[in-house]
């Protein structure tokens, strides 16, 4: 596997694309992400990596224009979760809904497109049934590594509570 191509972000603002050697846009980084070319964007004063602070700058970029992904409370139930304790499964759980979907759109559009009515009607159903059952699987999963983590979070509780009445005895 090749080296991720290196996008380097520079103090006035500007990125530069050390492959194609020319300063690019947001526009040209949606553009990467849609081929499925593999970047890091770098800023060049600090060589950190600041790749997903500029998909975020994308991601604003496309909400602004046109008609927005995602809804308003969806926007602030995301802002709310980085005050939780279990927010890393949320973004998984987002992460699996998501691949899923890309999942289904590929199975949908290799379906044949000339059968006959009723043979597309009748694979339809099954691929509609096998995702919900893909996503079952991947709800369950979720749910009890959430249930999970809900049990150490209270046993530690518990251990607190117990642990401060001792020292009060």
């Amino acid at each position: 596997m090749s080296e991720p191509r290196t996008i380097k972000k520079y103090p006035n603002r500007r990125l530069y694309d050390t492959v194609e050697s020319r300063y690019i846009t947001l526009v040209d980084i949606r553009r990467l992400v849609i081929d499925g070319i593999d970047f890091i964007v770098v800023d060049k004063k600090t060589q950190e990596d600041i790749t997903r602070a500029i998909l975020l700058q994308v991601i604003a970029e496309q909400e602004h224009g046109g008609e927005p992904l995602m809804s308003r409370d969806f926007l602030s139930q995301i802002i709310c979760s980085y005050g939780v304790a279990m927010r890393g499964m949320i973004g998984s759980y987002l992460e699996q809904g998501l691949k899923l979907f890309a999942s289904q759109q590929r199975d949908t559009r290799a379906a044949p497109k000339n059968a006959a009515d009723a043979e597309s009607a009748e694979a339809a159903n099954n691929l509609a049934h096998r995702n919900y059952q893909r996503w079952r699987t991947v709800q369950e999963e979720i749910y009890r590594t959430l249930m999970n983590a809900g049990r150490g979070r209270t046993e530690l509780v518990e251990e607190e509570k117990s642990g401060a009445h001792s020292a009060h005895d």
